[in-house]
């Protein structure tokens, strides 16, 4: 069977937070679960890292304004990550070319990334830090499940994925008022931030 429904499952998985497919990846691979996983997503240092910035993900992504500053930093960090699992999954099959591959993997991470990012814009709109932590545990969650899903059922768990990146889209289009007000904010508060500055160089009567 190809190994494409996994490769863009992970790809959409990716653009969500990347550690965690590398991480839940290499697990199955390291238990027996899957034979899909390559070995060098299962060895102990990749583990160990994917593990650690896993963990700062969870804790960065749940702070309002910390989000939106973590998924800039990450624009292009998981669509590369995207891209390279991807390569991997198909280069150990050998059933799907390793840059064709690449090349889902990453354009459907940096699609899912760009939905992401945009939600938590309009999320930072409102006062309330609860939202926040409520839509970045669904993200976690729904990352866990679904790649869990494609181990077994990669096929179905690629429609779940690709259905879940088209709402993910319709969505960001509804909100895109509230992301041009977040953008808005933060432009002015830049420009405040600089004013002060410079009114603290200013010199003295």
């Amino acid at each position: 069977m190809s190994v494409l429904p996994l490769v863009f499952t992970s790809g959409w998985a990716s653009g969500i937070n990347a550690y965690a497919v590398v991480l839940l990846l290499g697990v199955f691979g390291a238990t027996g679960l899957s034979d899909e996983v390559p070995a060098s997503l299962q060895r102990t240092d990749v583990l160990v890292v994917a593990g650690v910035l896993f963990l700062c993900e969870v804790v960065a992504d749940k702070i309002p304004y910390v989000d939106s500053v973590w998924d800039s930093a990450h624009t292009v960090i998981r669509p590369v990550a995207g891209a390279v699992v991807a390569a991997l999954l198909a280069g150990g099959s050998g059933s799907l070319p390793e840059l064709a591959a690449g090349a889902v993997g990453g354009s459907t991470a940096l699609l899912s990334h760009l939905v992401k990012a945009g939600t938590r814009m309009a999320v930072n709109t409102s006062p309330e830090p609860f939202s926040n932590v409520a839509l970045s545990t669904a993200e976690d969650l729904g990352v866990a499940g679904i790649v869990t899903f494609a181990i077994f059922h990669p096929l179905v768990a690629a429609v779940i994925a690709g259905t879940l990146l088209l709402l993910g889209m319709v969505v960001l289009v509804l909100l895109a008022s509230r992301i041009r007000r977040f953008l808005r904010r933060r432009a002015q508060r830049r420009e405040e931030k600089r004013l002060a500055g410079a009114g603290s160089h200013w010199p003295l009567d």
